[in-house]
Protein backbone atom coordinates (compact mmCIF):
# COMPACT_ATOMS: atom_id res chain seq x y z
CA UNK A 1 0.00 0.00 0.00
CA UNK A 2 1.98 3.27 -0.57
CA UNK A 3 -0.81 6.79 -2.06
CA UNK A 4 0.81 10.08 -2.48
CA UNK A 5 -1.89 11.75 -0.13
CA UNK A 6 0.02 10.22 3.00
CA UNK A 7 2.30 14.01 2.79
CA UNK A 8 -1.18 15.67 3.49
CA UNK A 9 -2.21 13.02 6.19
CA UNK A 10 0.26 13.07 8.17
CA UNK A 11 1.08 16.36 8.73
CA UNK A 12 -2.71 16.72 9.47
CA UNK A 13 -2.43 14.51 11.92
CA UNK A 14 0.63 15.61 13.22
CA UNK A 15 0.08 19.27 12.52
CA UNK A 16 -3.49 19.86 12.53
CA UNK A 17 -3.92 23.68 13.42
CA UNK A 18 -0.60 24.22 11.57
CA UNK A 19 -1.35 26.99 8.30
CA UNK A 20 -1.21 24.80 5.44
CA UNK A 21 -2.18 27.30 3.05
CA UNK A 22 -2.15 30.99 2.30
CA UNK A 23 -4.47 32.97 -0.21
CA UNK A 24 -4.83 36.68 0.35
CA UNK A 25 -6.82 36.90 3.73
CA UNK A 26 -7.23 33.25 3.68
CA UNK A 27 -5.53 30.91 6.41
CA UNK A 28 -6.51 27.24 6.13
CA UNK A 29 -4.94 24.49 8.67
CA UNK A 30 -3.99 21.31 7.51
CA UNK A 31 -6.97 19.57 9.29
CA UNK A 32 -9.38 21.57 7.16
CA UNK A 33 -7.06 21.14 3.69
CA UNK A 34 -6.72 17.25 4.84
CA UNK A 35 -11.00 17.26 5.98
CA UNK A 36 -12.38 19.03 2.45
CA UNK A 37 -10.21 16.52 -0.03
CA UNK A 38 -11.87 14.08 2.15
CA UNK A 39 -14.64 15.10 0.86
CA UNK A 40 -14.07 15.47 -2.67
CA UNK A 41 -12.64 11.94 -2.54
CA UNK A 42 -16.58 10.74 -1.13
CA UNK A 43 -18.19 12.85 -3.87
CA UNK A 44 -15.74 10.80 -6.82
CA UNK A 45 -16.84 7.71 -5.32
CA UNK A 46 -20.42 8.58 -4.59
CA UNK A 47 -20.07 9.06 -8.33
CA UNK A 48 -18.46 5.69 -9.30
CA UNK A 49 -14.99 6.36 -9.45
CA UNK A 50 -12.66 5.35 -8.11
CA UNK A 51 -8.66 3.34 -8.18
CA UNK A 52 -7.61 3.39 -12.15
CA UNK A 53 -10.06 6.14 -13.36
CA UNK A 54 -8.21 9.16 -14.45
CA UNK A 55 -9.91 12.81 -13.41
CA UNK A 56 -8.70 15.82 -14.95
CA UNK A 57 -8.02 19.40 -12.98
CA UNK A 58 -8.06 22.66 -14.40
CA UNK A 59 -6.92 25.32 -11.58
CA UNK A 60 -4.74 27.75 -10.79
CA UNK A 61 -2.47 28.44 -7.63
CA UNK A 62 -5.59 28.49 -5.53
CA UNK A 63 -6.64 26.66 -2.73
CA UNK A 64 -8.60 24.39 -4.80
CA UNK A 65 -5.80 22.69 -6.36
CA UNK A 66 -4.93 20.99 -3.36
CA UNK A 67 -8.23 20.19 -2.51
CA UNK A 68 -9.09 18.40 -5.67
CA UNK A 69 -5.52 16.87 -5.90
CA UNK A 70 -5.40 15.14 -2.85
CA UNK A 71 -9.11 14.09 -2.93
CA UNK A 72 -8.40 12.53 -6.84
CA UNK A 73 -5.57 10.62 -4.86
CA UNK A 74 -7.56 9.47 -2.07
CA UNK A 75 -9.89 7.88 -3.86
CA UNK A 76 -7.86 5.87 -5.81
CA UNK A 77 -7.65 7.86 -9.19
CA UNK A 78 -5.00 9.52 -11.21
CA UNK A 79 -5.07 13.34 -11.06
CA UNK A 80 -4.76 14.86 -14.71
CA UNK A 81 -3.48 18.45 -14.37
CA UNK A 82 -4.07 20.66 -17.00
CA UNK A 83 -2.31 23.88 -18.21
CA UNK A 84 -4.68 26.91 -17.30
CA UNK A 85 -4.01 28.38 -21.25
CA UNK A 86 -5.52 25.66 -22.86
CA UNK A 87 -7.86 26.83 -25.54
CA UNK A 88 -10.89 24.45 -25.92
CA UNK A 89 -10.07 22.35 -28.74
CA UNK A 90 -6.76 21.40 -26.33
CA UNK A 91 -8.62 20.89 -23.42
CA UNK A 92 -10.65 18.22 -25.60
CA UNK A 93 -7.93 16.87 -26.70
CA UNK A 94 -5.97 16.10 -23.25
CA UNK A 95 -9.44 14.65 -21.95
CA UNK A 96 -9.64 12.35 -24.69
CA UNK A 97 -5.94 10.96 -24.79
CA UNK A 98 -6.13 10.61 -20.72
CA UNK A 99 -9.58 8.74 -20.76
CA UNK A 100 -10.52 11.72 -17.95
CA UNK A 101 -14.26 10.59 -16.37
CA UNK A 102 -14.00 13.62 -15.02
CA UNK A 103 -13.05 17.31 -14.89
CA UNK A 104 -13.09 19.72 -12.15
CA UNK A 105 -12.39 23.39 -13.80
CA UNK A 106 -11.85 26.35 -11.94
CA UNK A 107 -13.93 29.45 -13.09
CA UNK A 108 -11.44 31.79 -14.15
CA UNK A 109 -11.94 35.59 -14.64
CA UNK A 110 -12.71 37.81 -17.56
CA UNK A 111 -9.14 37.61 -18.96
CA UNK A 112 -8.91 34.20 -18.58
CA UNK A 113 -12.39 32.53 -18.95
CA UNK A 114 -11.39 28.85 -18.04
CA UNK A 115 -14.72 28.25 -17.03
CA UNK A 116 -16.13 29.08 -20.56
CA UNK A 117 -13.43 27.20 -22.28
CA UNK A 118 -13.47 23.97 -20.39
CA UNK A 119 -16.79 23.66 -20.12
CA UNK A 120 -16.74 23.57 -24.25
CA UNK A 121 -13.86 21.15 -24.06
CA UNK A 122 -15.69 19.18 -21.72
CA UNK A 123 -18.78 18.87 -24.02
CA UNK A 124 -16.96 18.21 -27.20
CA UNK A 125 -15.94 15.26 -25.39
CA UNK A 126 -16.87 11.89 -25.50
CA UNK A 127 -16.57 9.50 -22.34
CA UNK A 128 -16.07 12.74 -19.55
CA UNK A 129 -19.13 12.40 -17.55
CA UNK A 130 -18.44 14.61 -14.69
CA UNK A 131 -18.60 18.32 -15.03
CA UNK A 132 -17.73 20.09 -11.58
CA UNK A 133 -17.26 24.23 -11.56
CA UNK A 134 -14.44 25.71 -8.85
CA UNK A 135 -16.20 28.71 -8.56
CA UNK A 136 -14.08 32.03 -8.02
CA UNK A 137 -16.49 33.43 -5.33
CA UNK A 138 -15.91 31.42 -2.52
CA UNK A 139 -18.92 28.54 -1.53
CA UNK A 140 -20.78 29.78 -4.28
CA UNK A 141 -23.11 27.06 -4.78
CA UNK A 142 -24.14 27.86 -8.74
CA UNK A 143 -22.20 28.30 -11.86
CA UNK A 144 -23.41 29.13 -15.17
CA UNK A 145 -21.03 26.76 -16.31
CA UNK A 146 -22.52 23.94 -14.66
CA UNK A 147 -22.21 21.76 -11.14
CA UNK A 148 -20.59 23.91 -7.80
CA UNK A 149 -17.93 22.10 -6.01
CA UNK A 150 -19.30 23.16 -3.35
CA UNK A 151 -23.55 22.15 -3.42
CA UNK A 152 -21.57 18.42 -4.71
CA UNK A 153 -19.70 18.29 -1.37
CA UNK A 154 -22.88 19.16 0.71
CA UNK A 155 -23.77 16.81 2.88
CA UNK A 156 -20.38 14.84 2.43
CA UNK A 157 -18.17 13.72 5.29
CA UNK A 158 -15.00 14.78 6.05
CA UNK A 159 -13.47 11.80 6.55
CA UNK A 160 -12.44 9.17 4.22
CA UNK A 161 -10.51 5.99 4.17
CA UNK A 162 -7.98 6.29 1.63
CA UNK A 163 -7.99 3.36 -1.15
CA UNK A 164 -5.01 1.31 -1.20
CA UNK A 165 -3.33 1.74 -4.04
CA UNK A 166 0.18 0.16 -4.83
CA UNK A 167 3.74 1.62 -5.36
CA UNK A 168 3.18 1.03 -9.23
CA UNK A 169 -0.40 2.38 -9.60
CA UNK A 170 -0.29 6.01 -11.56
CA UNK A 171 -0.82 8.82 -9.40
CA UNK A 172 -0.89 11.45 -11.99
CA UNK A 173 -0.58 12.22 -16.00
CA UNK A 174 1.67 15.18 -16.45
CA UNK A 175 1.49 16.18 -19.94
CA UNK A 176 4.15 17.24 -22.17
CA UNK A 177 4.77 18.11 -25.95
CA UNK A 178 7.13 15.88 -27.79
CA UNK A 179 8.62 16.38 -30.89
CA UNK A 180 5.91 15.25 -32.18
CA UNK A 181 3.58 18.03 -31.74
CA UNK A 182 0.80 16.53 -29.99
CA UNK A 183 1.40 16.11 -26.44
CA UNK A 184 1.96 13.09 -24.58
CA UNK A 185 1.32 12.13 -20.86
CA UNK A 186 4.06 11.24 -18.68
CA UNK A 187 2.64 8.22 -16.42
CA UNK A 188 4.12 8.97 -13.05
CA UNK A 189 3.57 6.32 -9.86
CA UNK A 190 2.69 6.79 -6.15
CA UNK A 191 6.57 5.78 -5.91
CA UNK A 192 7.93 7.85 -8.47
CA UNK A 193 5.73 11.60 -6.57
CA UNK A 194 6.30 10.39 -3.26
CA UNK A 195 10.38 9.01 -3.02
CA UNK A 196 10.59 12.76 -5.20
CA UNK A 197 9.58 14.66 -2.82
CA UNK A 198 11.37 13.21 -0.14
CA UNK A 199 14.25 13.47 -1.58
CA UNK A 200 13.82 16.74 -2.66
CA UNK A 201 12.71 17.50 0.83
CA UNK A 202 15.52 16.36 2.56
CA UNK A 203 18.29 18.32 0.28
CA UNK A 204 17.56 21.50 2.30
CA UNK A 205 17.27 21.55 6.03
CA UNK A 206 13.68 22.50 8.05
CA UNK A 207 13.26 25.26 10.13
CA UNK A 208 11.52 23.63 13.30
CA UNK A 209 9.18 27.02 13.65
CA UNK A 210 7.80 26.56 10.45
CA UNK A 211 9.23 27.20 6.62
CA UNK A 212 6.90 29.12 4.36
CA UNK A 213 7.26 28.38 0.83
CA UNK A 214 5.60 30.53 -2.02
CA UNK A 215 3.91 28.46 -5.20
CA UNK A 216 4.41 30.77 -8.06
CA UNK A 217 5.54 28.41 -10.08
CA UNK A 218 1.87 26.93 -11.65
CA UNK A 219 1.29 23.96 -9.35
CA UNK A 220 0.13 21.73 -13.06
CA UNK A 221 3.44 21.64 -13.97
CA UNK A 222 5.46 19.08 -12.56
CA UNK A 223 7.87 21.81 -11.01
CA UNK A 224 5.47 23.68 -8.92
CA UNK A 225 3.76 20.17 -7.81
CA UNK A 226 6.34 18.23 -6.64
CA UNK A 227 9.21 20.56 -5.82
CA UNK A 228 6.92 23.54 -4.09
CA UNK A 229 3.53 21.70 -3.03
CA UNK A 230 4.44 18.26 -2.01
CA UNK A 231 7.72 19.29 -0.38
CA UNK A 232 5.92 21.87 1.08
CA UNK A 233 2.80 19.76 2.85
CA UNK A 234 5.66 17.03 3.70
CA UNK A 235 7.60 19.22 5.51
CA UNK A 236 4.23 21.14 7.21
CA UNK A 237 5.38 24.50 5.95
CA UNK A 238 2.68 27.13 5.28
CA UNK A 239 2.36 27.49 0.83
CA UNK A 240 1.91 30.73 0.27
CA UNK A 241 -0.55 30.50 -2.96
CA UNK A 242 0.25 32.60 -5.51
CA UNK A 243 -2.01 32.60 -9.22
CA UNK A 244 0.29 35.09 -11.25
CA UNK A 245 3.83 36.07 -10.94
CA UNK A 246 4.54 39.89 -10.94
CA UNK A 247 7.49 40.89 -9.13
CA UNK A 248 6.31 43.75 -7.45
CA UNK A 249 3.74 41.63 -5.74
CA UNK A 250 5.96 38.57 -5.17
CA UNK A 251 8.37 40.74 -3.32
CA UNK A 252 5.47 42.28 -1.24
CA UNK A 253 4.32 38.51 -0.42
CA UNK A 254 7.92 37.18 0.44
CA UNK A 255 8.05 40.53 2.98
CA UNK A 256 4.74 39.95 4.38
CA UNK A 257 4.56 36.24 4.79
CA UNK A 258 8.41 35.84 6.21
CA UNK A 259 8.81 33.57 2.84
CA UNK A 260 11.72 31.37 3.88
CA UNK A 261 11.68 29.38 0.68
CA UNK A 262 11.09 30.23 -3.11
CA UNK A 263 11.08 28.17 -6.39
CA UNK A 264 11.66 29.73 -9.79
CA UNK A 265 12.27 29.88 -13.27
CA UNK A 266 15.05 32.40 -14.06
CA UNK A 267 12.93 34.52 -15.50
CA UNK A 268 11.14 35.07 -12.15
CA UNK A 269 14.63 36.08 -10.52
CA UNK A 270 15.39 38.70 -13.13
CA UNK A 271 12.32 40.41 -12.87
CA UNK A 272 12.45 40.53 -8.85
CA UNK A 273 16.04 41.60 -9.27
CA UNK A 274 14.84 44.62 -11.78
CA UNK A 275 12.11 45.55 -10.15
CA UNK A 276 14.55 45.97 -7.38
CA UNK A 277 16.88 47.84 -9.00
CA UNK A 278 14.83 49.51 -10.72
CA UNK A 279 11.78 50.85 -8.48
CA UNK A 280 13.87 50.79 -5.01
CA UNK A 281 11.44 47.50 -4.06
CA UNK A 282 12.71 46.55 -0.35
CA UNK A 283 14.55 43.50 -0.50
CA UNK A 284 13.01 40.75 1.31
CA UNK A 285 15.41 39.71 4.51
CA UNK A 286 13.75 36.13 5.25
CA UNK A 287 14.70 34.02 2.68
CA UNK A 288 16.80 31.27 3.14
CA UNK A 289 16.45 28.40 -0.04
CA UNK A 290 16.18 29.84 -3.32
CA UNK A 291 15.71 26.92 -6.62
CA UNK A 292 15.80 27.37 -9.73
CA UNK A 293 15.28 25.23 -12.82
CA UNK A 294 13.07 24.77 -16.16
CA UNK A 295 16.08 26.69 -18.28
CA UNK A 296 19.79 27.54 -17.62
CA UNK A 297 19.60 31.03 -15.26
CA UNK A 298 22.20 33.21 -16.69
CA UNK A 299 25.61 33.35 -14.53
CA UNK A 300 24.91 37.50 -14.40
CA UNK A 301 21.36 36.59 -12.59
CA UNK A 302 23.18 34.39 -10.48
CA UNK A 303 25.78 36.73 -8.99
CA UNK A 304 23.31 39.69 -8.80
CA UNK A 305 20.68 37.97 -6.93
CA UNK A 306 23.03 36.55 -4.53
CA UNK A 307 24.32 39.67 -3.72
CA UNK A 308 21.41 41.57 -3.08
CA UNK A 309 19.31 38.50 -1.50
CA UNK A 310 22.54 37.20 0.12
CA UNK A 311 21.65 33.59 -0.59
CA UNK A 312 23.10 31.54 -3.80
CA UNK A 313 20.84 30.49 -6.26
CA UNK A 314 20.62 26.52 -6.61
CA UNK A 315 20.03 25.18 -9.87
CA UNK A 316 18.93 21.76 -10.93
CA UNK A 317 17.11 20.20 -13.46
CA UNK A 318 14.61 17.60 -14.16
CA UNK A 319 11.53 16.33 -16.65
CA UNK A 320 8.01 15.78 -16.36
CA UNK A 321 8.88 12.37 -17.03
CA UNK A 322 11.64 12.04 -13.65
CA UNK A 323 8.73 13.07 -11.35
CA UNK A 324 10.55 15.90 -11.78
CA UNK A 325 13.74 16.22 -9.91
CA UNK A 326 16.87 14.80 -11.31
CA UNK A 327 20.05 16.61 -10.59
CA UNK A 328 20.48 19.63 -8.36
CA UNK A 329 23.28 21.64 -6.65
CA UNK A 330 22.85 20.58 -3.06
CA UNK A 331 24.31 21.71 0.29
CA UNK A 332 26.20 18.69 0.66
CA UNK A 333 28.78 20.22 -1.96
CA UNK A 334 29.83 23.49 -3.22
CA UNK A 335 27.67 24.84 -5.76
CA UNK A 336 28.88 25.56 -9.13
CA UNK A 337 26.88 28.39 -10.87
CA UNK A 338 25.81 27.79 -14.05
CA UNK A 339 25.69 24.27 -13.55
CA UNK A 340 22.57 21.57 -12.75
CA UNK A 341 24.74 20.26 -9.90
CA UNK A 342 25.02 16.39 -9.49
CA UNK A 343 22.71 13.91 -9.32
CA UNK A 344 19.84 13.62 -6.65
CA UNK A 345 19.57 10.67 -3.82
CA UNK A 346 18.80 7.46 -5.74
CA UNK A 347 19.18 8.74 -9.41
CA UNK A 348 21.83 7.65 -12.09
CA UNK A 349 22.82 9.82 -14.85
CA UNK A 350 25.10 9.73 -17.94
CA UNK A 351 25.77 10.46 -21.11
CA UNK A 352 24.95 8.85 -24.31
CA UNK A 353 25.06 9.08 -28.01
CA UNK A 354 22.24 8.30 -30.68
CA UNK A 355 22.52 4.50 -30.42
CA UNK A 356 22.80 4.79 -26.28
CA UNK A 357 26.55 4.01 -26.17
CA UNK A 358 27.59 5.56 -23.26
CA UNK A 359 30.25 8.91 -23.60
CA UNK A 360 33.21 8.97 -20.63
CA UNK A 361 34.61 12.24 -19.72
CA UNK A 362 32.89 15.53 -19.91
CA UNK A 363 30.81 14.85 -23.16
CA UNK A 364 29.18 16.52 -24.82
CA UNK A 365 26.34 14.01 -24.69
CA UNK A 366 22.34 13.60 -23.97
CA UNK A 367 21.33 13.19 -20.55
CA UNK A 368 19.76 9.69 -19.82
CA UNK A 369 18.14 9.07 -16.50
CA UNK A 370 17.74 6.18 -14.30
CA UNK A 371 16.26 5.60 -10.70
CA UNK A 372 13.06 5.97 -8.81
CA UNK A 373 12.21 8.93 -10.26
CA UNK A 374 11.95 7.74 -14.16
CA UNK A 375 8.04 7.40 -15.40
CA UNK A 376 6.51 3.98 -16.26
CA UNK A 377 5.73 5.50 -20.14
CA UNK A 378 3.58 7.72 -22.05
CA UNK A 379 -0.24 6.82 -21.62
CA UNK A 380 -0.91 4.68 -24.04
CA UNK A 381 1.54 5.38 -26.41
CA UNK A 382 4.02 2.42 -26.69
CA UNK A 383 6.06 3.22 -29.36
CA UNK A 384 7.11 6.48 -27.92
CA UNK A 385 7.83 4.73 -24.40
CA UNK A 386 10.25 2.78 -26.43
CA UNK A 387 12.08 5.38 -27.79
CA UNK A 388 13.05 7.02 -24.87
CA UNK A 389 13.38 4.00 -22.26
CA UNK A 390 15.64 1.00 -22.25
CA UNK A 391 16.81 -1.02 -19.20
CA UNK A 392 14.82 1.77 -16.73
CA UNK A 393 16.98 4.55 -18.71
CA UNK A 394 14.88 7.00 -19.61
CA UNK A 395 16.95 9.55 -22.56
CA UNK A 396 15.88 12.98 -22.04
CA UNK A 397 16.78 14.43 -25.41
CA UNK A 398 18.61 17.81 -23.74
CA UNK A 399 21.99 17.41 -24.42
CA UNK A 400 24.87 18.07 -21.53
CA UNK A 401 28.73 18.11 -20.24
CA UNK A 402 30.20 16.71 -16.66
CA UNK A 403 33.11 18.05 -15.09
CA UNK A 404 35.38 16.08 -13.14
CA UNK A 405 33.30 16.26 -10.09
CA UNK A 406 30.59 14.76 -12.02
CA UNK A 407 28.56 18.22 -11.93
CA UNK A 408 26.35 18.26 -15.11
CA UNK A 409 25.92 21.32 -17.63
CA UNK A 410 22.88 21.45 -19.91
CA UNK A 411 24.21 23.42 -22.70
CA UNK A 412 21.69 22.64 -25.91
CA UNK A 413 18.51 20.76 -26.38
CA UNK A 414 18.00 17.98 -29.47
CA UNK A 415 14.39 18.72 -29.39
CA UNK A 416 14.95 22.50 -30.59
CA UNK A 417 12.22 23.09 -28.10
CA UNK A 418 11.57 27.10 -26.98
CA UNK A 419 10.82 27.97 -23.36
CA UNK A 420 9.39 31.17 -22.92
CA UNK A 421 8.58 32.75 -19.85
CA UNK A 422 9.04 29.00 -18.30
CA UNK A 423 6.35 27.56 -20.37
CA UNK A 424 7.64 24.87 -22.80
CA UNK A 425 6.93 25.47 -26.45
CA UNK A 426 7.17 22.63 -29.09
CA UNK A 427 7.74 24.39 -32.18
CA UNK A 428 6.32 21.21 -33.97
CA UNK A 429 2.97 21.84 -32.41
CA UNK A 430 2.46 25.30 -33.15
CA UNK A 431 3.31 24.94 -37.09
CA UNK A 432 0.74 22.37 -37.22
CA UNK A 433 -1.65 24.62 -35.85
CA UNK A 434 -0.31 27.80 -37.88
CA UNK A 435 -0.71 25.40 -40.96
CA UNK A 436 -4.54 24.97 -40.76
CA UNK A 437 -4.98 28.71 -41.56
CA UNK A 438 -5.88 28.77 -44.98
CA UNK A 439 -3.44 31.54 -45.91
CA UNK A 440 -0.08 29.43 -44.09
CA UNK A 441 1.37 27.28 -47.16
CA UNK A 442 4.47 26.40 -45.08
CA UNK A 443 5.66 27.04 -41.20
CA UNK A 444 8.88 27.13 -39.37
CA UNK A 445 8.96 28.66 -35.73
CA UNK A 446 12.02 29.02 -33.90
CA UNK A 447 12.52 30.80 -30.46
CA UNK A 448 14.35 34.78 -30.75
CA UNK A 449 15.73 35.91 -27.75
CA UNK A 450 13.78 38.21 -25.28
CA UNK A 451 14.37 40.66 -22.31
CA UNK A 452 11.61 39.16 -19.72
CA UNK A 453 10.54 36.22 -21.19
CA UNK A 454 14.01 34.34 -21.97
CA UNK A 455 12.30 33.19 -25.37
CA UNK A 456 9.70 35.05 -27.88
CA UNK A 457 7.78 32.71 -30.27
CA UNK A 458 8.71 33.38 -34.08
CA UNK A 459 6.91 31.82 -37.06
CA UNK A 460 8.32 32.34 -40.55
CA UNK A 461 5.53 31.41 -43.00
CA UNK A 462 5.64 30.74 -46.88
CA UNK A 463 2.18 32.45 -47.47
CA UNK A 464 -0.30 30.20 -49.58
CA UNK A 465 -0.70 31.25 -53.44
CA UNK A 466 -2.92 34.22 -53.76
CA UNK A 467 -3.59 34.73 -49.77
CA UNK A 468 -3.51 38.09 -48.69
CA UNK A 469 -3.47 37.71 -45.06
CA UNK A 470 -1.56 40.10 -43.12
CA UNK A 471 0.94 39.82 -39.94
CA UNK A 472 -1.77 41.25 -37.51
CA UNK A 473 -4.36 38.97 -38.43
CA UNK A 474 -2.53 35.58 -38.35
CA UNK A 475 -1.21 36.67 -35.27
CA UNK A 476 -4.82 37.35 -33.71
CA UNK A 477 -5.82 34.14 -35.36
CA UNK A 478 -2.96 32.20 -33.53
CA UNK A 479 -4.11 33.94 -30.63
CA UNK A 480 -7.72 32.86 -30.65
CA UNK A 481 -5.99 28.92 -31.23
CA UNK A 482 -3.72 28.45 -29.42
CA UNK A 483 -2.93 29.03 -25.07
CA UNK A 484 -1.42 32.45 -24.71
CA UNK A 485 2.28 31.03 -23.86
CA UNK A 486 2.01 29.51 -27.57
CA UNK A 487 1.05 31.32 -30.11
CA UNK A 488 3.80 33.25 -32.12
CA UNK A 489 4.04 37.48 -31.56
CA UNK A 490 6.41 37.53 -34.40
CA UNK A 491 5.56 36.48 -38.01
CA UNK A 492 7.60 37.04 -40.67
CA UNK A 493 6.40 36.32 -44.59
CA UNK A 494 9.36 34.66 -46.75
CA UNK A 495 9.27 33.53 -49.99
CA UNK A 496 11.88 30.45 -49.43
CA UNK A 497 12.76 28.90 -46.38
CA UNK A 498 16.20 27.28 -46.33
CA UNK A 499 16.42 23.56 -46.32
CA UNK A 500 18.60 20.95 -46.69
CA UNK A 501 18.62 18.69 -49.75
CA UNK A 502 16.29 16.29 -48.21
CA UNK A 503 14.02 18.86 -47.69
CA UNK A 504 14.34 19.50 -43.83
CA UNK A 505 14.17 22.68 -42.78
CA UNK A 506 17.20 24.56 -41.45
CA UNK A 507 16.11 26.15 -38.13
CA UNK A 508 19.39 27.30 -37.12
CA UNK A 509 19.84 29.54 -40.16
CA UNK A 510 16.39 31.31 -38.82
CA UNK A 511 17.39 31.67 -35.48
Amino acid sequence: MLNLSIILEDSARNAPDRTALVFGDLRLPYSMVDSVANQVANLLAARGIGRGDKVALLCPNVPYFPFVYFGILKAGATVVPLNVLLQPREITYHLTDSGARALFCFEGTAELPMGERGREGFDATEGCEHFFVLPATPLATESEHGESIWAALDGMPGEFETVQTGPEDVAAILYTSGTTGRPKGAELTHANLLINTMVSDEMFPTDPGGDVSLAVLPLFHSFGQTSVMNVSLRRRATLVLMPRFEPGEALELMRREKVSIFAGVPTMYWAMLSKIHADGAEVPTTLKVAVSGAAACPVEVLKDFEATFGVPILEGYGLSETSPAACFNQLSRPTKPGTIGFPIWGVQMRLVDGDWNTIEGEGPGEIAIRGHNVMKGYHGRPEETAEVLRDGWFRTGDVATRDEDGYYAVFDRTKDMIIRGGFNVYPREVEEVLMTHPAVSLAAVVGVPHASHGEEVKAYVIPAPGATASEAELVAWSRENMAAYKYPRIIEFREHLPMTATGKILKRELR
